[in-house]
């Protein structure tokens, strides 16, 4: 029997892939036969996870990036097609949230910072990519949204219209590189264990009444969502393009 999820041949990028979701993904795709580039701006983490997955007996290469800075995840996509030839699928996960609080009182440079590192990024990578896929007629771009890019808030405004952005992104994308059978999709998670959402799923007063709202009652994991990834980078997702899949343990059905 055909393994539709089987990724053995293909070369895979995942930003900050060093933690969190980014990293849960890194690791799938690798299980799944992928040769992945592990990358994010630490370079003991990128080591670390890269050493992780090549001791699991998969392919994988290191490459420290900071997407906000286009030279260097220019860098990131040539060293990987010098190592390996090509790009196959391309997962634009990296992302920063560093105000919180009202969309009235950020700064201007934080409010351009985390637009330039979260739409920005998302947009030169598959500038980057696109050429050595449409080379091959093939190929994925998967961004990772967020379900605050479907609802409104008072304190992680900014972060939300940066997800909001990348869903249209992703949208415009797949209707330009569709005619190259590139496909282009977002994940847009809800809250998830990670570091980067520690702030709010460790705070008693925030996360009982979450859990109490949330129709599975538990915040998600970082390998909830990979295995969406799995699927859309996979040929059981070969007709999906410019669709965004919300996994948020169902919160945003209450709405």
């Amino acid at each position: 029997m055909s393994n539709n999820f089987d990724l053995t041949g293909k070369v895979a990028i995942v930003t900050g892939s060093t933690k969190g979701i980014g990293k849960a993904i890194a690791i799938a795709m690798a299980e799944q036969g992928a040769k992945v580039v592990v990358s994010s701006r630490d370079k003991d983490r990128v080591k670390e996870t890269t050493d992780f997955i090549k001791d699991k007996g998969h392919d994988a290469i290191g490459l420290a990036c900071n997407v906000g800075h286009k030279d260097q995840l220019s860098e990131l996509v040539e060293e990987t097609i010098s190592q390996w030839g090509k790009v196959d699928i391309a997962v634009g996960n990296a992302a920063i949230n560093p105000h919180y609080g009202s969309s009235m009182e950020i700064p201007d440079e934080i409010f351009s910072k985390v637009m330039q590192t979260n739409i920005q990024s998302n947009l030169w990578l598959a500038q980057l990519v696109s050429p050595t896929m449409k080379k091959q007629n093939d190929g994925v771009i998967i961004y990772i949204s967020s379900i605050g890019g479907f609802r409104g808030s008072d304190v992680i405004g900014t972060y939300g219209i940066s997800k909001a952005a990348d869903i249209q992104l992703a949208r415009n994308l797949a209707i330009e590189l569709g005619p190259s059978n590139i496909r282009v999709n977002c994940i847009a998670p809800g809250l998830v264990k990670t570091d980067f959402a520690r702030a709010l799923w460790d705070d008693p007063d925030y996360a009982e009444p979450r859990i109490a709202s949330t129709p599975l009652r538990r915040f998600g994991e970082p390998e909830d969502i990979s295995g969406a990834a799995i699927y859309l980078a996979s040929s059981s997702g070969r007709w999906i393009t410019g669709q965004t899949i919300v996994i948020d343990g169902g919160v945003t059905a209450t709405v």
